[in-house]
């Protein structure tokens, strides 16, 4: 299994604006091959993170060069709302659950 996760910093009273952004935009990723599942977290009302997990590294490097990624990310954040492009971090799952 692998993660793919964006950090985003919000500026501060944009938190419930962000949320919203995410919560009504169009996801293109339900029929994606090895797409399983996503995931909005947040930490505190300016630090947020993105979360998606897939079967593979190679189905979430074979997203980014698809048609539903150029769609997903053409749907940009407002001015205003982030401080800055997000910070990606990849993981590749090494243990899922208790130790199994």
């Amino acid at each position: 299994m692998y993660i793919a996760m964006n950090r985003f910093t919000v500026h501060g009273g944009k938190g419930e604006e962000f949320e919203a952004r995410w919560r009504d935009r169009e996801s293109f990723l339900a029929d994606v091959p090895g797409f399983i599942k996503f995931r909005l977290l947040k930490l505190d009302e300016t630090h947020y993170s993105s979360y998606a997990e897939w079967e593979s590294e190679a189905d979430f490097r074979a997203w980014t060069t698809s048609d539903s990624f150029r769609k997903a990310h053409g749907q940009r954040m407002p001015e205003g709302i982030i401080a800055g492009p997000p910070n990606l971090e990849c993981w590749e799952v090494v243990l899922d659950g208790a130790g199994e």
